[in-house]
């Protein structure tokens, strides 16, 4: 898989199967952004990034070979003891790996699966809700309009509205349709943002309430 090149055939071997992958973190917590905000939930982050937004916030997922392959098998031992029933899987950018295995797994044992990524690779995995986070320099494939649950536009300047507004016309009738300010420019842009969404209101605005309340 993508940044893996390095690895001896019986690793790649497995991460084609989706029987390893490049774990940065997992952790239980509450989901912070878009429609299920407040949701326990736990986080799987794969690392591996090849989109590389200049704003990220996890900018140390994005190098695969930092993060160790680690067996599926034991991702699900770790999430079995956890109270909740949903896990999201974020990155990095966790479709450049195959999920078919793992979710298929979690959704055996009675996991809603989440998936939160930017499109930009071929779908992988059995999915009860997908949220589209997409970005400029790496446009999402047309698969992630088809199916997204959520699509979540970062605004960061004026001109992510038009952005925002050229993907949520290709995404189907169900998506839930959120604006969501860049951490680091919320401040300028928050009033902006909820002065669109009162202007078109089929948008939603989405917050990064886990960082008010200084939880992962």
């Amino acid at each position: 898989m993508k940044g893996y090149q390095q690895l001896n055939d019986q690793t790649n071997g497995l991460l084609v199967e989706g029987k390893v992958l490049p774990l940065m973190e997992a952790f239980y917590t509450l989901q912070g952004e878009g429609f299920h905000s407040g949701l326990p939930s736990y986080f799987v982050r794969i690392g591996g990034c090849d989109v590389g937004c200049h704003w990220c916030d996890v900018k140390e997922s994005w190098n695969a070979l930092l993060h160790p392959p680690t067996h599926t098998d034991a991702i699900l031992e770790q999430i079995m003891s956890c109270q909740a029933k949903t896990v999201v899987v974020t990155g990095g950018e966790p479709m450049n790996y195959n999920l078919n295995y793992f979710t298929q797994q979690l959704q055996n044992a009675g996991f809603e699966t989440h998936l939160e990524t930017s499109g930009s690779s071929p779908l992988s995995g059995n999915w009860n809700w997908i949220c589209l986070s997409p970005k400029r320099n790496k446009a999402p494939l047309q698969v992630f309009y088809d199916q997204a649950s959520e699509l979540k536009v970062i605004i960061e300047n004026e001109a992510d509205f038009e952005w925002a507004e050229q993907n949520a016309n290709k995404v189907n009738s169900n998506c839930q349709l959120f604006l969501q300010p860049e951490w680091s420019k919320s401040k300028l842009m928050m009033q902006k943002i909820v002065d669109y969404a009162l202007q078109n209101p089929r948008w939603k605005v989405s917050i990064q309430s886990h960082k008010y309340m200084h939880i992962p």
